[in-house]
């Protein structure tokens, strides 16, 4: 009887302890732990109807924020690209590409990502309801991309780009840098696509918001600044694997049956995929559909292109669950 009275307090105290964390997940993310998260948008009409599966099936400007190597695809001459987004909860996004070959293996690229949150009311603690002034949140990627065809099986790239953000009267900017490559294994006809995204320092907000009023015999200039957290940008690692089930031979194929997926590992949240398909009749008419697979929002899209002479039109339907879905429109050039 001794010997359970010595031991009762103890199994009190490890049940309470089991019962305090028993609803902790097995596995703990970093969901939430990284700055600009908007880096991480899907951009490219065809990639997004394609559930975003580009790092081995991406061709052309379009597919640079997967895989700069993929700036090695547009072919002799040059290649202009704008895309429109109506995303959710009245913000849009735009992208805006340039490629161009160099010369017979070499390729050079410029790409550009704007995000415009729409218009936001200003609230203060005093007016609470607004005080009629609206701010808008704006986010922009500007990359300078290189891309070179090593072999006829093997692309490389890379980007170096400028990011900013933009929130009423903070700010935060920073250079970062992509690399990729894209290559036909030849073993069943494979292709292989590699990436690596964001890589840079961590950023910091700065800027006039930050200011604080304080009396001149705390500070002389009557100012002092609020010190922000430093936080990293979201790396992320792709990789992808295509395979051309009908038209093995590529372009010029009367009917071609592409299929894609991707492995994708952000330093902010779990491994997740993404799995596209993409049927293209004498590469004029386009259909494709994709899904992601272990993500908490985006779910299927839908789309197609239509291709002719030099201009290709492509449009996708994506629908994030419960958040809602969208609309979204891209229109590319090719100039021989």
């Amino acid at each position: 009887m001794k010997t359970y009275i010595k031991i009762l307090p103890f199994l009190i105290l490890v049940s309470s302890i089991f019962g305090q964390y028993r609803d902790i997940p097995s596995v703990v993310t970093k969901v939430a732990t990284s700055a600009a998260n908007w880096l991480k948008l899907e951009s490219g009409v065809r990639g997004i109807g394609m559930g975003g599966s580009q790092a081995a099936s991406g061709l052309g400007v379009s597919a640079i924020p997967y895989n700069p190597a993929s700036l090695a695809f547009i072919g002799d001459g040059q290649e202009i690209y704008y895309s429109k987004v109506n995303y959710l909860a009245g913000i849009t996004h735009n992208t805006l590409g340039y490629g161009r070959q160099l010369t017979y293996s070499d390729y050079f690229g410029l790409h550009l990502f704007y995000l415009d949150s729409g218009p936001i009311g200003v609230t203060t603690i005093e007016e609470p309801d607004g005080t009629g002034e609206d701010y808008h949140v704006t986010n922009l990627a500007l990359r300078l991309v290189y891309a070179r065809m090593l072999t006829d099986r093997l692309r490389i790239g890379g980007a170096i780009k400028y990011i900013r953000e933009d929130i009423y009267t903070m700010y935060m900017q920073s250079f970062l840098f992509d690399i990729g490559s894209n290559f036909d294994t030849g073993i069943f006809g494979i292709t292989l696509g590699m990436s690596v995204s964001n890589f840079g320092p961590d950023v910091q907000f700065q800027g006039q918001g930050l200011e604080i009023q304080v009396p001149d015999t705390i500070d002389v200039d009557g100012v002092v600044k609020r010190r922000t957290q430093k936080f990293p940008v979201p790396l992320i690692f792709r990789l992808g694997l295509k395979k051309d089930v009908l038209g093995i031979g590529g372009l010029g194929e009367e009917h071609r049956l592409t299929v894609s997926v991707d492995g994708i590992d952000p330093i902010d949240y779990v491994l997740n995929f993404s799995l596209g398909v993409e049927y293209s009749w004498r590469d004029m008419l386009y259909a494709r559909g994709g899904t992601h697979l272990l993500h908490d929002t985006a779910g299927s899209s839908i789309g197609g292109g239509l291709k002719w002479r030099m201009i290709m039109v492509d449009y996708a339907f994506v629908s994030y669950g419960i958040l809602n879905s969208t609309h979204q429109f891209g229109i590319s050039l090719e100039i021989q």
